[in-house]
């Protein structure tokens, strides 16, 4: 048993982060991702014994993992942000509708847990908020077709395979897939990002501006037609004119009322939140060379242990440590 363990976390482990992303693109849910990813391997870890290499170690991870996250879709209402499927608020003043429970929330995924270092820009735009929250809106046959297709390249028949069909129904299933696609993947998507060093910078510039309270410095960071989307709540406010009147009126309050520490999610730059000294949640930033183009809220303080919150909060400057 201990040979037989041994063998498969040394087959297998190496493919962990990579599941994660999948999981993650297919169910829009950085928990839900872990959940799947944590029973594939322990029916792959049981089964591992009779396992005959019939494919590689990878494609039957991807086979269970894609499957379950099948049995997890189905009959589940899709993952959603408030900008895709609410209207615009125009009136900076208008009461804040939070969305019922019927409402099922995308969630931001730490880069720690989907992305390696290494990898390629298309690797992390694959995992943009505005490219994951399109895919939700897939059929799920179709959803995991693109992915294993046009994401990680596995040919046509293996994909057959993993999910129990036909060659010809996969190719079918892929170009429906692709043409949905095409009309869902948000503007987002087809930005032009600004290097590591600049978008870092925009990040701590945002950070410092909300930690101080300062409307004007924040409204400097944001373009013309800004957006901002806080869940749970499903009022969500575009332009520049409108999300700083908000800003200023209703969400900053006094300086030191919020307080953020710099992380990275879906290859973006974001940040984990404190108000009141107290856990929030995750804002993700979409950003460009100009500016800010979109904040992306997520008040859900349980989001904090996937981003690595054994991270204390700091201590304001001119308190002991």
């Amino acid at each position: 048993m201990a040979d037989h363990s041994s063998a498969f976390v040394d087959a297998a482990e190496p493919f962990r982060r990579e599941l994660t992303a999948h999981c993650y693109r297919m169910l829009g849910s950085i928990q839900d991702a872990e959940d799947v990813v944590q029973e594939t391997f322990l029916r792959a870890w049981r089964s591992y014994g009779a396992f005959e290499g019939r494919s590689s170690v990878r494609t039957w991870l991807y086979q269970i993992a894609t499957n379950r996250c099948l049995t997890e879709l189905a009959g589940q209402r899709r993952r959603v942000l408030p900008s895709g499927v609410f209207d615009a608020e125009r009136d900076p003043d208008a009461y804040v509708h939070e969305a019922g429970p019927q409402v099922r929330w995308l969630q931001p995924a730490p880069d720690a847990m989907v992305l390696d270092p290494a990898d390629i820009v298309a690797a992390r735009e694959g995992l943009r908020l505005a490219v994951v929250a399109s895919l939700q809106f897939l059929p799920p046959r179709q959803r995991a077709v693109l992915l294993l297709r046009d994401v990680l390249a596995f040919p046509a028949a293996e994909v057959a395979g993993m999910l129990g069909t036909t060659t010809a129904s996969v190719k079918s299933a892929l170009q429906r897939a692709r043409a949905r696609f095409e009309e869902l993947n948000l503007a987002n998507g087809h930005l032009t990002e600004p290097a590591a060093p600049r978008a870092r910078a925009l990040l701590d510039q945002y950070i410092a501006a909300f930690e101080k309270a300062d409307i004007a410095a924040l409204e400097r960071l944001l373009v013309a037609d800004a957006t901002l989307e806080a869940t749970p709540s499903r009022t969500w406010f575009a332009g520049r004119d409108v999300c700083v009147p908000f800003l200023r009126d209703h969400l900053l309050g006094e300086p030191g009322d919020w307080r953020m520490l710099a992380t990275s999610a879906n290859g973006q730059p974001a940040a984990i939140v404190y108000r009141h000294d107290q856990p929030y949640g995750i804002c993700v930033l979409t950003v460009t060379d100009a500016g800010i183009r979109r904040i992306s809220s997520f008040g859900d303080p349980a989001l904090l242990s996937f981003f690595g919150q054994a991270i204390p909060l700091p201590v304001p400057p001119g308190l002991p440590g």
